[in-house]
């Protein structure tokens, strides 16, 4: 080879030696980099791009080693492999740090990217540095801007006013995801709701392909595309329009049950209504009660969850049917931005209008009945005059001796009673109490009902989307700059494409030096001073920047391209979509909706030419670790982590007691938790990485759980880890010593005639090549293949046969396994397989093990016996055994025998290769 293998000593397994030689030969031969190439099928492997925050923690670790485990072997079975990394380096983090440490984000972002990569590289990842980029550079950005200007003249970008969480401190919009509890998620201040413009995309113009899009995606887990079909949340109903008195617009409600129509007893609008606002002029109360429903959050969670509280408008809507009024209130439950911002109110069939309802001593009116209920009306019906109506009569509280000797009754009696103490029934059944509708079915009521209001125009049949579109503005200096001016002449017009980017300025340290900040570029009037392409006039620019999902919905194009003069070129219909995309399930709502969203955007520009970004997806779960504290008279929390922590377990290991090393005195257990800073429960990969290597801290990694499934970190686990590396390093040093310089190893062992020893070691090898093959690619079962190497290593370690042909079948084991290996621990791989006799070829273009079928035949297998069904022994026969020979060895096996004394043997039973019952009495 042109460039020497570099070998560290054998004599032992020194983690930093081997690993340094490695990561030192990946670097100088550009190991990973790769470029399109139709001879070999493309396999484009990617986790999510991390946060420039400084450090990687084991959460990082996890989830970049289940995808370099997925990408090393696809290499090795033929794929031209794509594994790129970037930094997600824009957003509010890197603002509130860089205000904390009172410097640019720019040089904190920087500087964190330049510690996270040498840590990444730390730990071997097979990434192609070549494409790398920061979302915060130019270079990227500049396409992000391009894209919006296009999509401002396709009309899918736009600006209007908008209701938004507004955090008083931090000084910007939040999505509602980042309120918790009232509470912006990282100022805690108390979130107000403010109307101010925004610019958005139109992502409910492909709500309906989104959705439909998921049935596509065999790859998902069901658990994400659920929450993104709720998300997106398709129904059907009517608009109907209510007179409202007094007025001459009339008020607009959505609704997917239109057949409660005739129980509706109030109408609720949101705060921000129009109604509302005309109102609130001329009463004073409710003008309080307004602004203060507008420093509440936006949240649909939130408003699910509080108490329902409202106040009378004073107006009143004209029932389209009855033509009675219906008293109109303002609800804190109610948003401006999800269907008309007003709701037809139905307490009898809507659990929070019930709440409401109570609360305000507003009427509860049942329309809707079981069909069990509806059976004995029609019952009663039947035995009394057509115009009276038991349930009305049952409704009013009147008399209803005359159907005192009917079972209906009671059945209506305890239907309403249901209603009226306990909660609303909102399940669809049949209609009563309304009129000319009463004894339709759902269904037949819709249809009835729709004919009506649009005949009368006053109606008609709508599909409506939960989806919202996507509002990408933050009030914040930190991100990407929107490439819109402002003039006064020619209103909002995009920034001509021969002059972006509009660059953000970095060079902002001393707008940061004390520590309280206004956005620099709001603050600046030179850099918002510009003029209109259109008229030419004195114009300023937009100074609010992009919401981060931007970035991160389009990056995965970007590595496809790099150097691409547009936001792609034609590799990335090479490259895309994604074959295997990593990351949390936290992101299962909006980043990966945007994500989907953004690839039509490109699709329909002709940058790609597929509907969907990946075809598959791996949601990694979270690695979790215990978790210590003391309290403060006050009662806050001071916690401590467990490195700093000595534990008590008993023989269980269950932990019993626990102290602060430094001082000797007890601290309290906290519990599992996820790893986090507020903790203080993380573990440093650098210090573990240091103390046991990069290889082991990714076989634990890969061992410990499930990669869809918690990973509760524990250190004794990783120790357990380096053992087994030291093992398995020694059985090859040992064996690679009877080599000899420059020898490739014995002869094949297919070349020896092997006895039943040698032939069962080889039968394990070609079971266990069979089973981590398909663990690694198809089940991506990670941690069973490592079990699978672990027994196949106490097999080879056991075999203790000098002969030429057990020395083949060592070697062959040996070989396998450091290839088997090399996906989770390369740095070790890349060192056995030079030991193993292949001092001038690497590890990495080796094909991954194929199995010899010839080898997975059985010479005899092992059968359990029971008798009366409980197991008596195991035994061996021949694989070809006859059932007799079967039933006779088993029947003279001496376990079998002794429990048969005195018995008569009434029937056996052999199941081939697994079991064999004794039936006795």
């Amino acid at each position: 080879m042109s460039d020497p293998v570099q070998t560290p000593d054998p004599a032992s397994y020194r983690p930093a030696d081997v690993e340094r030689a490695a990561q030192g030969y990946w670097e100088r031969t550009r190991a990973w980099e790769v470029s399109e190439d139709d001879a070999r099928p493309k396999y484009f492997c990617l986790s999510m791009l991390p946060y420039p925050s400084g450090a990687l923690h084991m959460g990082h670790v996890r989830n970049y080693t289940i995808g370099d485990v997925i990408s090393r072997h696809k290499r090795m079975t033929g794929h031209n492999v794509l594994q790129p990394m970037g930094w997600d380096a824009f957003g509010l983090p890197a603002e509130n740090a860089a205000i904390r440490n009172r410097t640019a984000p720019a040089k904190w972002t920087y500087a964190n990217i330049d510690h996270m990569r040498g840590q990444l590289k730390m730990l071997g990842y097979g990434i192609d540095w070549s494409r790398e980029f920061a979302t915060c550079s130019p270079d990227y950005y500049v396409h992000e801007q391009r894209m919006f200007t296009r999509l401002m003249k396709k009309g899918l970008a736009y600006r209007r006013n908008a209701v938004v969480n507004w955090d008083p401190i931090d000084q910007t919009v939040l999505a509602n995801e980042q309120v918790i509890d009232g509470r912006g998620w990282r100022s805690g201040a108390l979130v107000e709701k403010r109307e101010i413009p925004q610019w958005f995309l139109r992502i409910t113009d492909y709500a309906q392909e989104l959705l439909d899009g998921l049935d596509a995606l065999p790859g998902w887990p069901e658990p994400v595309k659920t929450m993104q079909r709720n998300w997106i949340g398709r129904s059907e109903g009517l608009e109907i329009n209510f007179r409202v008195d007094g007025e001459d617009e009339p008020l607009s409600v959505y609704t997917t049950r239109p057949d409660t129509l005739m129980g509706v007893t109030f109408i609720s609008i949101a705060a921000e209504h129009p109604l509302a606002l005309k109102a609130a002029q001329e009463d004073m109360k409710l003008a309080a009660f307004i602004d203060e429903l507008r420093r509440g959050g936006v949240s649909e969670a939130e408003l699910e969850t509080q108490e329902k509280r409202g106040m009378a408008t004073g107006l009143w809507a004209i029932h389209p049917v009855t033509g009675e009024d219906v008293p109109i209130y303002v609800a804190n439950f109610v948003l401006m931005g999800y269907g008309t911002g007003a709701v037809m109110a139905v307490p009898a069939h809507d659990q929070r209008d019930w709440e409401f309802a109570k609360a305000y001593g507003l009427p509860v009116r049942p329309v809707i009945v079981p069909p069990a209920v509806a059976d004995a009306l029609r019952e009663v019906v039947s035995d009394v005059a057509h115009d009276t109506d038991p349930f009305q009569a049952a409704l009013a509280g009147g008399s209803i001796d005359a159907y005192e000797m009917s079972a209906a009754v009671a059945v209506v009696r305890d239907y309403f009673e249901s209603i009226r103490s306990v909660g609303a029934y909102t399940e669809r059944g049949v209609l009563v109490a309304s009129g000319e509708y009463s004894g339709m079915d759902y269904d037949t009521a819709m249809a009835a009902l729709a004919e009506r209001f649009e005949a009368e125009g006053i109606g008609r049949r709508r599909v409506n989307f939960r989806l919202r579109d996507w509002g990408v503005s933050r009030q914040r200096y930190w991100g990407c700059p929107i490439p819109v001016v402002y003039c006064d002449a020619c209103g909002a017009v995009p920034v001509p494409e021969d002059q972006l980017p509009v660059v953000l300025p970095e060079d902002v340290a001393e707008a940061f030096a004390s520590g309280v900040v206004q956005s620099p570029i709001k603050a600046d009037p030179e850099w918002r001073k510009t003029s209109c392409p259109q008229c030419g006039g004195a114009a300023e620019r937009e100074t609010d920047t992009f919401d981060t999902f931007m970035e991160s919905s389009w990056y995965y194009a970007r590595y496809t391209s790099p150097g691409a003069a547009d936001m792609v070129d034609g590799r990335a219909k090479y490259w895309t979509p994604v074959d295997q995309y990593i990351g949390g399930i936290e992101h299962a709502i909006l980043h990966l909706l945007y994500f989907r969203f953004y690839h039509r955007l490109l699709r329909d520009q002709g940058l790609v030419d597929s509907d969907e970004p990946a075809i598959n997806l791996l949601t990694q779960g979270m690695v979790v670790a215990d978790t210590y504290y003391r309290e403060d008279a006050n009662g806050a929390k001071e916690w401590f982590n467990p490195a700093d922590v000595e534990v008590e377990r008993d023989e269980r290991g269950r932990i019993t007691g626990a102290r602060l090393a430094a001082d000797g005195q007890p601290v309290r257990v906290g519990g599992i938790e996820k790893m986090s800073k507020s903790k203080n429960n993380g573990v440093d990969p650098q210090v573990m990485v240091d103390r046991y290597g990069a290889d082991t801290v990714r076989l634990f990694s890969m061992f410990a759980s499930p990669p869809t499934l918690s990973l509760e970190w524990n250190e004794a686990g990783v120790e357990g880890m380096a053992r087994f590396l030291r093992r398995f390093w020694r059985l090859v040093q040992d064996h690679a010593a009877g080599l000899g310089n420059g020898r490739d190893g014995p002869a094949s062992p297919t070349r020896f005639a092997l006895d039943g020893g040698q032939r069962t070691l080889r039968r394990h090898v070609h079971e266990t090549i069979q089973k981590v093959g398909d663990d690694y690619g198809r089940r991506h079962s990670f941690n069973t293949a490592i079990a699978a190497l672990m027994e196949l290593l106490n097999h080879v370690a056991k075999f203790d046969d000098a002969s030429d042909a057990g020395r083949a079948v060592r070697h062959e084991a040996l070989e396998a396994m450091v290839l088997m290996l090399n996906p989770v621990t390369p740095h070790a791989s890349h060192a056995l397989w030079q030991l193993l006799g292949h001092a001038e070829q690497v590890v990495d273009d080796v094909p991954f093990p194929v199995v010899d079928p010839a080898a997975l035949v059985r010479d005899a297998v092992t059968l359990a016996v029971q008798v009366n069904g409980k197991l008596r022994a195991t035994i061996e026969v021949a694989a070809d055994a006859t059932r007799e020979a079967i039933e006779a060895r088993a029947l003279a096996e001496p376990a079998v025998a002794r429990v048969l004394e005195g018995l008569a043997v009434r029937k056996v039973i052999v199941v081939p290769g697994r079991i064999v019952n004794v039936v006795a009495a």
